[in-house]
């Protein structure tokens, strides 16, 4: 396949419509933020949100955006992004549809370090948590590395074994300890609520990272998602590309998983949604992921707050409520065959 030829979309026309289509994502991003930081059990309308997002307007106003809703929206955005991306780079490394970064034990790898941590008293404060985390994340990606890196189908399956182990691990842990099961349970929800005030700047900035790091690595991805003889015919080294792209993936996930707790199907249903607009390009679609994730995330965390009158809904319940039609779907439209 040519140059020119990678550069012309399905409808025949070079590069298409597909940076109108990345703009339009960007003002939606945008939009959605705006709507975010004025919403919820203080409702702040969206010229007093434009306001109060400069520190003009009402003293309540500004305080309540700029120190609660808009870091909030932020860790949205870069959460949003990094399960998306992640979920893409899963997916095209693994050429399985239904594939998500869960697969490879790194939720469950944090959430067993957390309880490890939480028993021996080593996560006393939210940085101890996160630390914990991204450990349990990388140990669990690393080990399922290991035993399946000659096959993406004995990776998925050595990722879903050791989760299934680590859950049960786990569960065991915040049976025997109160004390686990305390600091387990606060994490364990997968919500934004009050962890604007954790020390996220580090895993923020890994994030950031990572999915530039993605995007540069996108056309070697593509050629190894063509197959391995295509990949060494084009002069790609295949077993370097799926060792760094493993890595994006578990930093990725590890410290969104780290931030916010886990998130299940962000990295499922965005891969989905922004596959035909990608038009075949792996670059194309981790630039769709990495602004439709935000939005999706971002939406759902808005609508969690709204959805009680007396309090807020976990967004991790609401992502589960969209994600089980998406893979319903996902199943009836790929079928088994290509699992």
């Amino acid at each position: 396949m040519t140059a020119t030829a990678t550069a012309v979309d399905r409808t025949g026309s070079k590069w298409g419509a597909r940076p109108l289509l990345l703009l339009a994502g960007l003002v939606a991003l945008a939009t959605v933020m705006v709507v975010s930081v004025g919403v919820g059990a203080h409702f702040i309308g969206p010229v007093a949100a434009l306001h109060a997002l400069f520190g003009s307007g009402e003293a309540n106003d500004v305080a309540v955006v700029r120190d609660i809703r808009l870091p909030r929206g932020v860790l949205a955005i870069e959460v949003g992004a990094a399960l998306a991306v992640s979920g893409v780079l899963v997916q095209v490394l693994s050429r399985n549809p239904l594939a998500e970064p869960g697969v490879l034990g790194v939720t469950s790898g944090a959430g067993f370090a957390i309880s490890v941590g939480s028993a021996l008293g080593l996560t006393v404060n939210a940085l101890g948590e996160l630390l914990a985390a991204v450990v349990g994340a990388v140990a669990a990606a690393m080990l399922v590395t290991a035993v399946g890196r000659r096959s993406p189908l004995r990776m998925l399956l050595a990722g879903m074994a050791l989760s299934s182990v680590l859950t049960g691990l786990t569960l065991g842990m915040r049976l025997i300890s109160p004390t686990v099961f305390d600091k387990y349970r606060f994490w364990s929800i997968g919500s934004l609520a009050g962890r604007e005030q954790a020390p996220n700047t580090v895993p923020l900035l890994v994030i950031a990272v990572a999915v530039v790091a993605a995007l540069l690595l996108s056309r070697q991805l593509a050629a190894v998602a063509l197959g391995e003889a295509v990949a060494h015919t084009l002069g790609v080294n295949v077993t370097r590309v799926r060792l760094v792209t493993l890595v994006l993936i578990t930093a990725l996930a590890g410290a969104a998983t780290a931030i916010a707790g886990p998130i299940l199907f962000v990295g499922l249903i965005v891969p989905h949604l922004v596959r035909r607009a990608a038009g075949g390009s792996v670059p194309w679609l981790i630039g769709f992921a990495a602004v439709l994730g935000p939005v999706l995330l971002l939406a759902a965390d808005t609508s969690a707050r709204v959805l009680l009158t007396n309090g807020e809904v976990p967004v991790a319940i609401v992502t589960a409520f969209l994600g089980g039609p998406a893979l319903i779907w996902a199943v009836r439209r790929y079928g088994v065959a290509q699992l």
